[in-house]
């Protein structure tokens, strides 16, 4: 008994020996291993991805995990609170047709009557006796698609005497129902608009100049460029493309083929936008978290930033206007539109009272100041250098443009939408709208854009790269260049062409 009571003591002891060297191992290893570094003004996502606050709980997947859309209690403007699951989901997702809430709150019937009054249809819709709203075109098509059954009643009566059917142009009633027609030259889109039929674009093989003859185009690049034999791609001459991003690290600096890659900054913020004035070699950007734009030149041989400008916190866009030296911002705490002249920094208000602003982008050739918005009315518009003759380009099939860029050879404006994972682009005038790049695996959080010659380039924080695609389709994805912990955000080609002094260097598109 006694030696068994001896053994069982020298069991205890190795025991308890095995378990100290796994303490004393454990309490070696450094508390902060693997833990994020977020700042206090970011939520720490369940991946260890650092986000803004501001976006906890906005019905947007910021996080890539939806780790900021869990355990809701109070969700933002333009999203719907579900009770059950304590999450969020965008007001576009309300009585879709398809549950978004794990109960399926978001499409009960109650739900849809109170959100309808709220949000009134749109001119293209029906309004259903429950306040739901379905496209006009479904009135009266033996089928019943409002959940009152209300599309299907009182269909002898003419409904292009109400509203011209909602129809921009030609109404046609008919048995049951009514259709909406064009003009010869002209193409119906979205059930209801007319668009004049634009071959160039209709092909969309040209980088730059078009030209439509004989029911075929033909390709032309304009100065500067050289037309790559067989392609409608032009190439830029006058030496290599560069492009600053904007991280935590500081700005990095690469070539179009991501080698190349160093700091010029290190100047650790909370990335931000960053834009540039290439006459000048003089990058400009800021960070959300404080109320400074910084400036630098490349050309110094130190790379020293110096603080510019003393404006206002969550500044989330900036573009230069080349032509009349001014730099325009948008801010998330003054939800609005500013700009002031980079020769005396002498500020202006152009458009407040901004629900969500997210990033701009300016194009002083035509006079145009294009901006955009998330939440509940995610939208793209556009106003005169002057603040005068605001203009929506884009205000349905959009959830949360992040950012915009231009393709001024084409007067084409690409916009990158976080809530849809999609590229589009879309005509200055809001025609000719397109999807170019969808959901593949690098636009789960995309911040910064940017064209240059054949190809759209955006930054993605989820998997810290730098991606591109063809600028016509999507095709040929290429992720250059991947920055490993570093979280890219604004980005900016540098390239003298990019910013052309000529006004004939505008829409190079010939019929």
């Amino acid at each position: 008994m006694r030696a068994r009571t001896l053994e069982d003591a020298e069991q205890g002891m190795e025991h308890l020996g095995a378990f100290l060297l796994l303490w004393t191992g454990v309490s070696c290893l450094p508390l902060t291993e693997g833990f994020p570094k977020c700042t206090v003004l970011q939520f720490v996502c369940a991946n260890s991805r650092c986000v803004s606050l501001s976006s906890r709980c906005d019905a947007v997947n910021d996080c890539g995990d939806g780790s900021d859309e869990i355990s809701c209690w109070n969700c933002t403007n333009g999203s719907f609170h579900c009770v059950a699951s304590e999450s969020c989901v965008s007001s576009s997702s309300v009585c879709d047709g398809r549950p978004d809430c794990a109960d399926g709150a978001d499409e009960q019937l109650d739900t849809c009557t109170s959100f309808s009054q709220a949000q009134p249809c749109a001119r293209s819709e029906f309004t259903c006796t429950n306040g739901q709203c379905v496209p006009n075109s479904w009135r009266c098509d033996h089928s019943s698609d409002c959940k009152d059954g209300s599309d299907e009643e009182d269909c002898d009566h003419n409904e292009c005497a109400v509203n011209n059917g909602g129809c921009s142009h030609t109404c046609i009633d008919l048995p049951f129902g009514f259709r909406c027609d064009c003009p010869k030259g002209m193409r119906l889109v979205q059930d209801t608009h007319c668009e004049v039929v634009d071959q160039c674009l209709d092909a969309d093989v040209c980088d730059q100049i078009c030209v439509h003859s004989n029911g075929s185009v033909v390709c032309d690049c304009q100065d500067g460029y050289q037309l790559t034999a067989g392609t409608g791609q032009c190439r830029a001459t006058g030496g290599l493309a560069h492009v600053a991003v904007s991280t935590q690290e500081g700005i990095k600096m690469m070539d179009l083929s991501g080698s190349e890659e160093r700091n010029i900054t290190d100047k650790r913020l909370s990335p931000g936008p960053v834009s540039a004035l290439n006459a000048h070699n003089t990058l400009y950007w800021s960070s959300p978290e404080n109320d400074i734009i910084y400036r630098m030149s490349l050309d110094s041989g130190d790379h020293r930033p110096a603080v510019w400008l003393k404006a206002s916190k969550g500044i989330v866009g900036l573009a230069v206007d080349w032509i009349h030296e001014s730099l325009y911002w948008i801010s998330t705490s003054t939800r609005a539109l500013h700009m002031a002249s980079l020769k005396n920094t002498k500020q202006r208000l152009l458009i407040s009272g901004l629900s969500k602003p997210t990033a701009v982008a300016v194009q002083p050739l035509l006079g145009y100041v294009f901006w955009a918005e998330g939440g509940e009315s995610a939208r793209i518009e556009r106003v005169g250098l002057d603040g005068e003759s605001r203009f929506a380009l884009v205000v349905s099939f959009v959830r949360n443009p992040v950012a915009i860029s231009l393709d001024i050879p084409r007067g084409l404006l690409y916009w990158a939408d976080s809530g849809l994972r999609s590229i589009s682009r879309v005509l200055f005038d809001g025609q000719y709208r397109k999807t170019v790049v969808e959901s593949n695996g690098y636009l789960d959080q995309p911040f910064g854009l940017a064209i240059f010659e054949s190809r759209v380039y955006w930054s993605d924080q989820l998997t810290n790269s730098i991606c591109s695609a063809d600028k016509h389709n999507g095709t040929m994805l290429r992720v250059p260049q991947r920055l490993g912990s570093a979280s890219p955000a604004g980005l900016v080609i540098l390239h003298p062409l990019l910013q052309p002094a000529d006004h004939s260097l505008q829409r190079g598109h010939r019929k």
